[in-house]
């Protein structure tokens, strides 16, 4: 049942983002989204909305891009209760680095890969 949520939950949050990119046609494109999402799942994060979500779906509302504003929030919130408003700046990176490694190195191992067509 858990895979279950995790797809159907992923699935929808992906399927609001397509949405407002095709009913918006050109004026939101893919990098709106990803702000939006981000920024979005920050927030919820901080207001301590968003946690219950990843306790429903678990890897559906992980991996989505509000997945990363949700660790972003939650590393910087856990870095000034330890290190005080300077922490706010690192935490949220700290938290998130395995997620922005990760982005680096398959875009470059993509780049090097792979030809792109005109």
């Amino acid at each position: 049942m858990k895979f279950l949520l995790a797809f159907v939950i992923g699935g929808l949050i992906c399927l609001i983002g397509q949405l407002v990119m095709d009913m918006t046609r050109a004026s939101v494109t893919p990098a709106h989204v990803l702000v939006g999402y981000v920024t979005g799942g920050a927030i919820l994060s901080a207001l301590g909305l968003y946690q219950p979500l990843v306790n429903l779906a678990g890897a559906g509302a992980t991996i989505p891009l509000s997945g990363f504003g949700h660790s972003l929030a939650q590393g910087a919130i856990k870095a000034v209760q330890t290190r005080g408003l300077l922490g706010a700046f690192a935490g949220g990176i700290e938290a998130a680095a395995v997620g922005v490694v990760a982005a680096v190195v398959f875009g470059y191992a993509a780049a090097v890969l792979f030809n792109p067509k005109d």
